[in-house]
C-alpha cells in the first residue's frame, strides 16, 4: 500500500467510509460540520459498541480483583437507568451528580444518567465541603451518588439543601440508599424507552476559571459523540499515513489504562466514552503509584496509556527500576498541561513501541482539540500539534477578534460539534466566550503555514497543577479569608514534577505574621489540599500595582521567584 498524506488520507476516509461522513448542519443558528451517521447520543456508543466487544461476551472493565463482561456492565448501566426512573421518579432534563473517585460505578452511572436523558454533573472529588456547595446550587442536582469520603462532606449540606444522598461502595451504609439495592432492584435490564435530544444536554463538568468558582461547562451529546469519533478517525487514517508491514501482525485488542480523575474529560473522554465504539477494555487503577502502573500494563497487555506529563515521567523511571520495556503499549499521550520537552525524546528511548503524544484539548471542547504522536512529535516538541479533523476548524485572532497571520500570535479559537452549549448560570461569561459559535480558547499561540500550533501563554490567570486548574482568584479569596491578610496574589511556581504548583504573595497587617504551615492550616477545609499555596511570600508593603491600580501579578511572581526565600 503506498502511503497518503495525511490530508489525502481524511479526504479518503470521508467519502469512502460511511461511518465517517460529514455534513453541515445548523445548531444553535450556527452552520458546523459534524459526523452524519454516527449515535446521535452517549447511550447510543453503548448499543454501538456491542459487536467490538465481541458481541458483549469480552472483558470489558477491570478494577483490582473485580471484573465485568461488556454484557454485564451493560446490564448493570441499563438496570441503574431504570431505578433512576422507576423508583426515584428522575426524569429527562434532571440534573444528577457523581462524586467518588474512579470506581467501575462512575462509568456506570454516566451511562445510566444519560440513558433516561438525565444530565450528568461531574463532582470534583477533592473538594471541600463548601466547594461541593458551590456546585450543587449552581448545578441545582438534588441526587448525588457518593462514595464514602464524599459522603462525608457532603453530609453538613444534606439539609441545607435537599439532597437524596445515595453511597457507594464505602458510602454505602451511610444514608438511606444505596447504589447496590437499587441496581440489584430494578426491574430491568434492557434499555430504558426513553427519546434523547442530540442536541440536548449530556454533562455538567465543572472547570476552573479566572472568575474564582467554577465555571459549570454545559456539554450536549453531539458535542462528545463528534468528539469520540474524531479520535476514532484516528486509527482509521493512521494506517493508510503509514502503512504497516505486508507481514505485520495484528492489532491487538486496544486496551487503556486510566489514571487520571474521572471527574476531568481527559479521562472520560479519549478514554471512557471512546473505549465504547472503539472495542477497547477499561483498567482503572485505585490511586496513582508508578509501580503499580507498570505491573498493570505489563500483566494486562495494556496498549494506551493516557496520563498528565507528571505521570508519563514516573511511569518512565518506574520502568527503568524495574527492568520493564513495556512492549505492548503503543500509545503514550499526555493530557490536562503540557510535556516539558526535553522529556519527548526520552520517552521514546524508553518506550520504542510507543507513540509519544501530546494532545490539547478543553472541558469547554468535550477534550477535543489538537495533538500529534511519533516521529511528528519528536521533531516539534515544544508544539502542540495540529487540529483533529473532520469536524473542527481553527482561527488565531487578535484582541478585536480578526484573523492573525501565520507566524503571528492569536488567541486560539475553534467552532465545531464538540464546542459546549453554555456556561451554566453564566450568560455573560458565555457570550464572551461562544462568538458566532467561536469558542475564544484563552490560549495563546502561533500556527505555522504546515498547520502546526504552538501554544506560548495563557491569557487566564490559570495554574495547571499536575492537569489540575487552579484559578488564582480562587486561591486569593481563601487568602483574604485570614484576618491579618489585607492583600494576596496567587501565581504559578514552576515544579520538576508537577509542573506547576500554588505560590502567593500576601501584605499583612502591621505588626502580624504568618508561616505557609500556619497559612495552610487556616485554609484546611476552604480549599481542597492540592489548591493551598506550598510557597508564601510575605510582605507588611502594599504589593505591587499595574498602571491601571490593579495588582499586578506577573510583576510580582516575577520578583518573588527572584527572590526565592519564600515560606515552604
Amino acid at each position: 500500500m503506498t502511503a497518503m498524506t495525511p490530508e489525502a488520507a481524511v479526504q479518503h476516509v470521508v467519502s469512502t467510509n460511511p461511518t465517517f461522513a460529514v455534513h453541515n448542519i445548523t445548531v444553535r443558528g450556527v452552520s458546523i460540520k459534524a459526523f452524519k451517521n454516527i449515535p446521535g447520543t452517549v447511550p447510543g456508543l453503548l448499543a454501538a459498541g456491542w459487536a467490538q466487544h465481541g458481541d458483549g461476551q469480552l472483558e470489558y472493565i477491570a478494577y483490582e480483583n473485580e471484573s465485568w463482561t461488556y454484557a454485564e456492565f451493560t446490564a448493570s448501566v441499563y438496570r441503574l437507568g431504570h431505578a433512576l426512573r422507576d423508583d426515584l421518579g428522575m426524569k429527562s432534563g434532571d440534573r444528577i451528580a457523581i462524586a467518588m473517585r474512579n470506581y467501575p460505578e462512575l462509568l456506570m452511572l454516566v451511562l445510566a444518567v444519560s440513558s433516561i436523558g438525565g444530565v450528568v454533573v461531574f463532582v470534583n472529588a477533592w473538594w471541600t465541603t463548601e466547594e461541593l456547595d458551590y456546585a450543587l446550587r449552581d448545578s441545582e442536582a438534588k441526587v448525588v451518588f457518593a462514595d464514602g469520603a464524599r459522603m462525608e462532606r457532603l453530609q453538613p449540606l444534606k439539609e441545607t439543601l435537599g439532597l437524596t444522598l445515595i453511597g457507594v461502595r464505602d458510602g454505602e451504609g451511610q444514608t438511606a440508599l444505596d447504589l447496590s439495592t437499587l441496581r440489584d432492584g430494578a426491574a430491568s435490564d434492557t434499555a430504558p424507552d426513553v427519546t434523547i435530544d442530540t442536541d440536548g444536554d449530556f454533562a455538567v463538568m465543572y472547570s476552573s476559571g479566572t472568575t474564582g468558582h467554577p465555571k459549570g461547562v454545559v456539554q450536549t451529546h453531539r458535542g462528545a459523540v463528534n468528539a469520540v469519533f474524531s479520535w476514532l478517525m484516528q486509527s482509521v487514517i493512521a494506517p493508510l499515513i503509514d502503512p504497516p508491514a505486508p507481514d505485520a501482525p495484528a492489532a491487538p485488542r486496544p486496551s487503556a489504562l486510566v489514571v487520571t480523575p474521572l471527574f476531568h474529560v481527559t479521562a472520560t473522554h479519549p478514554l471512557f466514552l471512546l473505549s465504547l465504539p472503539a472495542g477497547a477494555k477499561i483498567t482503572l487503577m485505585h490511586k496513582w503509584d508508578a509501580e503499580e502502573a507498570v505491573r498493570l500494563i505489563r500483566d494486562n497487555s495494556i496498549t494506551r496509556f493516557l496520563g498528565v506529563p507528571t505521570q508519563s515521567a514516573e511511569l518512565m523511571e518506574a520502568a527503568k527500576r524495574m527492568g520493564e520495556g513495556l512492549p505492548t503499549m503503543d500509545y503514550l499521550g499526555s493530557g490536562g498541561a503540557k510535556r516539558p520537552a526535553a522529556q519527548v525524546a526520552q520517552l521514546a528511548e524508553a518506550f520504542p513501541n510507543a507513540g509519544v503524544a501530546t494532545g490539547w484539548g478543553m472541558t469547554e471542547t468535550n477534550a477535543l482539540g489538537i495533538g500529534m504522536i511519533g516521529d511528528d512529535y519528536k521533531a516539534r516538541p515544544e508544539c502542540a500539534g495540529k487540529l483533529h479533523p473532520p469536524v473542527q476548524e481553527l482561527r488565531m485572532l487578535d484582541d478585536h477578534g480578526n484573523d492573525v497571520p501565520n507566524g503571528t500570535i492569536g488567541e486560539i479559537a475553534v467552532k465545531g460539534p464538540q464546542v459546549m452549549r453554555c456556561y451554566l448560570n453564566k450568560p455573560d461569561a458565555t457570550a464572551e466566550t461562544v462568538v458566532d459559535g467561536w469558542l475564544r480558547t484563552g490560549d495563546l499561540g502561533v500556527l505555522d503555514d504546515e498547520g502546526y500550533v504552538t501554544i506560548l501563554d495563557r491569557k487566564k490567570n490559570i495554574i495547571i497543577r499536575g492537569g489540575e486548574n487552579i484559578a488564582c482568584l480562587d486561591v486569593e479569596g481563601a487568602l483574604h479569608r485570614h484576618p491579618d491578610v489585607l492583600e494576596a496574589a496567587a501565581f504559578s511556581v514552576p515544579d520538576d514534577r508537577l509542573g506547576e504548583i500554588v505560590g502567593a504573595a500576601v501584605q499583612l497587617r502591621d505588626g502580624t505574621r504568618l508561616t505557609q504551615q500556619d497559612m495552610a492550616a487556616f485554609l484546611d477545609g476552604h480549599l481542597a489540599k492540592f489548591k493551598i499555596p506550598v510557597h508564601l511570600w510575605v510582605q507588611h508593603d502594599v504589593l505591587t500595582r499595574g498602571t491601571t491600580d490593579k495588582i499586578d501579578r506577573r510583576a510580582i511572581r516575577t520578583a518573588c521567584l527572584d527572590n526565592q526565600e519564600a515560606q515552604v
